[in-house]
């Protein structure tokens, strides 16, 4: 961002990269959204509710009260009738905004002094009517809120290295947590979507991380 906070990191796990939008904040590193090669994306309200969550069969968006907008499907995934997508276009903030077109086109912008970035997210999964989905991994409440305390903990030990390294500077507010907590942070937020847990603990939960 033109304040120096990290706006954009796409970083690769494996075989797949993941794109994620931070809002632009000095002492948090709060997600706005993240995208995945493998056909999972999320992207979240200022105040962390989800706003539009996709899949590989397809996509659905809600507003800040959580009731349901739209849903749709992708076309290579349904056999039979769908609800087609219509174009869809949020902004993030000021400098980032989301247009998603169909699931190989779902575009990232970032706009500021004049210069753009556009980075492509959509991929094109195909999935045979024969094959079953794994079920995804699915957590008790204890152990999502272990490991978003875990998480929260690595993030504070980080910024105290941090504050250690530049004692006289506030230098050390302007660093970004490590990649992997980045990461670990991303996962947990993929599981309390999978879990059967309430929306207030699912809030609770993104508040620890994004803190």
């Amino acid at each position: 961002y033109p304040s120096g906070n990290l706006a954009i990191i796409v970083t690769q796990e494996r075989d797949q990269l993941i794109c994620i939008v931070q809002e632009d904040e000095l002492r948090t590193a709060k997600i706005r959204a993240l995208f995945q090669s493998d056909g999972r994306s999320t992207c979240y309200y200022p105040n962390g509710d989800e706003w539009i969550n996709m899949s590989i069969q397809g996509g659905q968006y809600l507003d800040q009260a959580g009731n349901r907008v739209r849903r749709w499907m992708w076309p290579n995934l349904s056999p039979g009738p769908h609800v087609p997508l219509s174009p869809i276009f949020i902004s993030l903030n000021r400098h980032v905004g989301v247009r998603i077109l169909a699931q190989d086109k779902i575009f990232i912008s970032f706009l500021a002094m004049g210069r753009q970035a556009k980075f492509n997210m959509g991929t094109k999964v195909q999935v045979s009517a024969a094959s079953q989905l794994p079920p995804p991994a699915r957590l008790g409440e204890d152990e999502l809120l272990l490991l978003a305390f875990r998480v929260r903990i690595l993030q504070l030990f980080d910024r105290m290295r941090g504050c250690l390294n530049f004692p006289s500077s506030e230098q050390w507010n302007k660093m970004q947590p490590p990649t992997y907590l980045m990461t670990q942070a991303v996962k947990i937020l993929e599981l309390c979507m999978a879990a059967d847990i309430s929306d207030e603990l699912r809030s609770a939960i993104r508040a620890i991380v994004n803190a």
